[in-house]
């Protein structure tokens, strides 16, 4: 295991010296006391002190907020007419103002007109949905989004409720005529009419509960959706947590939480159960099941709560509680009984946020080759006993090298990023010393990040698995090893493109005084940029794989070029880096040998083919109206994708085991055993780690003779 030692020192020093350096409020002229006025002018100015790139607080800041918080607050074009918009318009250019004086008026404004919009709407729909549609009549809805204006006025916004009602009746009624035709139990076919009246009281009900959400929406949500739009000038990745949001983040960031296991949403004015985590209290006790819904809640001390009416953050936060303690459910079954239960709550680890590993045996080339998932850069620094991606990747090698593995398949696939010191550790685990990656601040001042331990881990042929949607710290990884010459990457055209690296600023430790309305929350800012150790960043370009493989997302639009306000890709100069574990030597036979598979393999040319689907899908935004037509679109849409249904299901790796170190503990536990199963499934079944598979072999058979052939 590399040191993390002054990594870890280098961070809290920034941490600290953030803490002294922020400028106290107590200092600018003093704001309005209530809690929004502060957040938001606390919030502007660590953003104006720390940010890599900070935006003047000027004219065209405002028009930028005033542009993307209309947008976030009705992109899809619902609420708001022009005559809204016109009446907006005059704080266009003074959202600047506002903010440094401590002012929310335009956001006051926003609300009151978005609230009276709801009331409007909600009668329209109703009146809509009071009258039977005629679904014969032709007619067409046309899908308006962010990049759509405003209709006229209230009419045309009529108009447009009862196009967007009727598309969805059409739509819900064609898919239930579709359900029953595929059903061979000899249900009776529903006439029209029925079938017309029942779905038009689902989407009364469904709709009725939507706005009854959006009226009870917390007013610290609404403020932070304004904040956020703030934020959102500086850079896709610098925004406010409320303090809720933050704990929300630590629980997906060190993958565990404690509480009893259960996956809730808003059903009518209770809380609905609609899964349960495998393993956790709600699982072992087999009593809370999905579908029940719960009535109210217990402490082990005080009286049963009732929670009707209740928004669904605070339900949550009498349910989840630290491990030891107990928690009463008062629950209705789907059958109509009540029932008492009593739960103990717990540490509930979401275990597939961890590495994970197999050995993939080929039969046909007698290649021994170990597979590492890696779904995150995790990292648990709250807890003793707390989980990091670098360790966890350490004892995967060790047990590997214990199997004597030929080569090894790492993916960071779909792994959005993480912990940048454990991504410094695992870059380590490969090579024998040198740099990782260069981080620059706002001053352009480079630092190098790098492996200060000579002991390599596994010094053996490796192939890393990356695609569009891998992100940050692992396109910090497949850079550096790209850069090395050691590793081969494989994956889609390109990965995300986010070479920019934030930092969580507590504002309560940044602001004197104001104790009546803290806490404040948090602040994610973006306060580096990194760098290749080749100079150039991976910032909107990402890493470009030495192997591309189709990918049936590949013809849409993603990653970092697409998000709002991205900064710049730019280059410093390169590091000196060198390693002598293991080249890459035949590249260009490597790219040969796979072109030559991809081009023979009918499953990527179907992959290739199903791009072009989903590409036309994806462009659709307008629908008939009429029943008959919106079912020839459906029935269309439906024959092209079944014809792709079975593009996966054939078995490719058959030779899928678990490593033999991890037996005992999958066996040991019939939730982990499940869990596994579908894993192992899942790898059997996937062309890309195949194609992977196939490129370990190519790189042994070239570096050491030929051996055999190729499974596609």
């Amino acid at each position: 295991m590399k040191s993390r030692g002054s990594l870890l020192f280098s961070a809290l020093l920034l941490v600290f010296a953030l803490i002294a350096a922020v400028h106290p409020m107590d200092k600018l002229a003093t704001p309005p006391g209530d809690a929004p006025s502060v957040i938001m002018r606390t919030m502007l100015a660590n953003l104006e002190n720390y940010h890599y790139q900070p935006v003047a607080i000027d004219d065209e800041f405002s028009e930028r907020v005033y542009d993307q918080y209309l947008n976030d607050v009705d992109g899809a074009r619902l609420f708001f007419t022009q005559e809204d918009i016109d009446a907006f318009s005059k704080y266009r250019t003074e959202i600047d103002d506002q903010s440094k004086a401590g002012e929310l008026t335009f956001y006051d404004l926003v609300q009151e007109r978005w609230m009276a919009s709801l009331d409007k709407t909600e009668a329209w729909y109703e009146e809509i949905l009071s009258e039977p549609f005629d679904l014969q009549t032709a007619g067409e809805f046309r899908d308006l989004d962010e990049d759509s204006g405003w209709v006229a006025n209230d009419a045309e916004l009529k108009q447009y409720w009862y196009d967007y009602t009727k598309r969805d009746l059409v739509a819900q009624i064609v898919n239930k005529q579709e359900e029953i035709e595929l059903d061979t139990t000899g249900t009776d076919f529903p006439s029209l009419d029925s079938l017309e009246v029942e779905y038009r009281g689902k989407i009364l009900d469904r709709y009725e509960d939507w706005f009854k959400r959006m009226r009870e929406m917390k007013p610290s949500i609404k403020q932070g959706q304004f904040f956020n739009a703030m934020t959102a000038v500086f850079d896709p990745h610098t925004s406010y947590f409320r303090p809720k949001d933050k704990e929300s983040f630590d629980i997906r960031f060190s993958g565990r939480l404690e509480g009893i296991g259960a996956t809730l949403q808003t059903n009518d004015e209770y809380t609905k159960v609609t899964s349960i985590v495998v393993g956790g209290p709600a699982w072992k006790g087999k009593e809370l099941q999905e579908d029940d819904i719960i009535m109210g809640v217990r402490q082990e001390e005080g009286d049963l709560v009732d929670i009707k009416g209740m928004i669904l953050e605070d339900v949550v936060d009498k349910i989840r509680g630290k491990k030891g303690t107990m928690v009463y459910l008062k629950v209705k079954k789907p059958d109509g009984t009540i029932q008492n239960i009593a739960i103990e709550r717990d540490v509930i680890i979401i275990d597939e946020t961890y590495a994970k590993s197999l050995i993939i045996d080929d039969e046909e080339t007698g290649d021994k080759v170990g597979y590492i998932l890696l779904p995150s850069f995790y990292a648990d620094f709250q807890n003793d006993d707390g989980r990091f991606s670098a360790k966890d990747i350490d004892a995967e090698l060790d047990k590997m090298k214990e199997q004597n593995v030929d080569g090894i398949v790492l993916d960071l696939r779909n792994n959005g990023g993480g912990s940048l010191r454990d991504v410094v550790d695992m870059t380590g685990f490969f090579i024998p010393e040198g740099p990782v990656v260069q981080v620059a601040d706002r001053d352009n001042k480079p630092e190098i990040l790098r492996d200060k331990d000579r002991r390599v881990q596994y010094d053996g042929p490796l192939v890393v698995l990356v695609n569009e949607y891998s992100a940050s710290a692992s396109e910090i990884l497949a850079a550096a090893l790209q850069d090395y010459g050691r590793a081969v990457i494989v994956g889609s055209n390109s990965t995300f493109g986010k070479g920019t690296v934030q930092r969580f600023i507590d504002m309560d430790r940044t602001i004197n005084g104001f104790d009546d309305v803290k806490p404040l929350g948090t602040v994610k800012l973006t306060m580096q940029k990194f760098y290749r150790i080749n100079g150039g960043s991976t910032q909107l370009r990402g890493v470009v794989p030495d192997i591309v493989l189709p990918n049936s997302r590949s013809l849409l639009e993603t990653g970092e070029k697409e998000q709002t306000a991205p900064l710049a890709w730019s280059e410093i100069e390169p590091a000196k880096y060198k390693q002598d574990v293991y080249r890459i030597r035949h590249m260009d036979d490597l790219k040969e040998r796979s072109a030559v598979r991809i081009a023979d393999s009918p499953t990527f040319e179907r992959i290739a083919e199903n791009a072009k689907r989903i590409k036309r899908q994806r462009d659709r935004d307008t629908y008939p109206l009429a029943l008959e037509d919106y079912a020839e679109l459906q029935r269309t849409a439906r024959e092209e994708a079944e014809a792709y249904d079975d593009l996966f299901d054939a078995v490719v790796n058959p030779g899928v085991s678990n490593l033999v170190a991890d037996l005992d503990p999958i066996l040991a536990d019939e939730s982990k055993t499940a869990r596994n199963n579908d894993f192992k499934q899942n790898v059997s079944k996937d062309v890309y780690i195949r194609e992977a598979v196939n490129i370990v072999h190519d790189m042994l058979e070239l570096e050491a003779g030929p051996k055999v052939g190729y499974r596609e």
